[in-house]
């Protein structure tokens, strides 16, 4: 399938631009489990999935930068000499982004001619944003001749999404579009970056469900619980004067300070601190095919979204509800920042048919909405796929 859509690419760039070019692919991904602990220092595991951004590269001969996306039916021409650039809230400032931040870093660039595909559903959380940051960076590199390792690629790419795009996300999303592995999660650490990969059975799909929805309160109530997770650090300090971080607590201490906690910070810390135990017991699980055990801590991790960080929603709790009693699923929970968004599923191979058929017809019989639903594999990382 890859090598239909990389050709179909680098034919799309040749009736365009007229010359050959080079074509490199970087994924989407799911966070398997491991919610809101990235800025908290924690532990996270994601895994890419099998829909991904291709970027189509050949160099020019002057400094502009020439990107077309053909999602968006869309073409954009940049100066790289520009003194002061700034963004322009458009799809192409995660592509301008990239170059920007790279010429910073002092990796002087050609001009280049851009052709994207993304096949990464827009909307849905799966991180298009990344993937699309990744790929442009692999490809202005190379038709540079100019290469990264895959943690600076992660790091530059987060960078200009942070400081050039204006959204603060942590580094999960570019670090697996960077290092993921076929048939594996990545068990990360947030804070020294260490990872290693945790293999998934080869007779389990990864199932996302979209709700279809995301509700406005998101964007504001994610910067309040990260600022109550940072008032929680700043209490919790006066007792224990060398936590850092959430990271850095036990489920004893939090019970220990409870009553010195706001009742809503402590909720928080709390979901924040379980779930950093349940990240670890989830690559035991995994790393000992023990799917039972997975499926309990994805249920578990929901409900301490839902009680605890209250990020769930109805249409999560719907979609969860409904895959949990499903033959076949090891484990559902909500996946993402929440409020709507999707739900991830570990659904047996045999029983994926069924299970997307259900999901379909009940959520949409319950809220008036047929859900996207997507069976992905975990897949490779990003790299160059150009056709023979």
């Amino acid at each position: 399938m890859t090598s239909e859509i990389t050709s179909s690419i680098a034919r799309l760039f040749r009736e365009r631009f007229n010359s050959k070019p080079r074509v490199f692919r970087a994924p989407g991904r799911v966070n398997l489990i491991g919610e809101h602990t990235d800025y908290n220092d924690g532990f996270v595991m994601p895994a890419a999935i099998d829909f991904a951004t291709f970027v189509a590269a050949a160099a020019r001969n002057d400094r502009m930068l020439v990107i077309r996306s053909e999602n968006y039916n869309d073409e954009r021409v940049f100066d790289l000499d520009e003194t002061d650039p700034k963004p322009m809230r458009h799809w192409s400032d995660y592509v301008r982004g990239v170059a920007v931040v790279l010429e910073r870093a002092d990796h002087r660039l050609r001009g280049a001619n851009l052709l994207i595909k993304g096949e990464i559903p827009l909307g849905a959380g799966l991180s298009s944003s990344a993937a699309i940051e990744v790929a442009t960076a692999l490809a202005l590199l190379n038709v540079n001749r100019d290469s990264l390792p895959p943690l600076e690629l992660a790091l530059l790419c987060q960078r200009a999404e942070n400081d050039f795009v204006g959204m603060r996300c942590g580094i999960m999303d570019q670090f697996i579009s960077c290092h993921a592995q076929a048939g594996h999660a990545l068990m990360l650490d947030c804070r020294s970056l260490a990872f290693r990969a945790v293999p998934l059975p080869p007779n389990v799909r990864l199932v996302i469900c979209n709700t279809m929805v995301k509700h406005e309160l998101a964007s504001g109530e994610y910067n309040r619980r990260r600022a109550e997770c940072e008032m929680g650090v700043k209490l919790i300090r006066r007792s224990i004067p060398a936590i850092h971080a959430l990271r850095d607590v036990t489920m004893e201490q939090i019970r220990s300070l409870n009553s010195r906690l706001p009742a809503s910070v402590a909720r928080r810390c709390r979901h924040v601190v379980s779930e950093n135990a349940r990240v670890v017991e989830a690559a035991k699980a995994l790393e000992e095919s023990n799917l039972s055990r997975l499926g309990r801590l994805m249920t578990a991790s929901h409900a301490s979204l839902r009680d605890d960080y209250k990020v769930s929603c109805v249409e999560l709790d719907s979609l969860v509800e409904i895959a949990s009693a499903h033959q076949g699923v090891f484990g559902a929970r909500m996946t993402g920042g929440g409020f709507g968004g999707c739900t991830i599923n570990i659904v047996a191979e045999d029983h994926v048919e069924g299970f997307v058929g259900a999901v379909r017809q009940e959520y949409e019989i319950k809220h008036f909405m047929k859900p996207d639903v997507y069976v992905c594999t975990a897949s490779d990382g990003a790299g160059e796929v150009t056709p023979a």
